[in-house]
């Protein structure tokens, strides 16, 4: 899976490369390559994409784990703050 558009610069494709890693740097990989996407990328898009390349054969992984999470923060609605969020009598 070499230089596959959804992960231009490889940190998903590295991260199941490295023995050991924790899930804790799995998330910081996660963000660096989010902030990495070019412009205008639609990284829910990308992401959705890129999990079952890695999913499939790479079941218990910390990584395959910390993008299904991803998936599913993307996909929840979010609460907005402020004065929109309060009831209004």
């Amino acid at each position: 899976m070499k230089n596959n558009p959804l992960d231009p610069k490889g940190l998903i494709r590295e991260s199941y490369l490295i023995e050991g890693i924790t899930p804790g740097e799995c998330r910081s990989v996660f963000l660096d390559w989010a902030l990495s996407l070019p412009a205008g990328t639609d990284s829910q898009k990308a992401l959705a994409e890129l999990h079952p390349l890695y999913a499939a054969s790479h079941p218990d992984h910390p990584m395959t784990q910390v993008m299904a999470d991803g998936l599913q923060q993307m996909m929840a609605p979010r609460r907005r703050g402020g004065w929109r969020s309060r009831e209004r009598n």
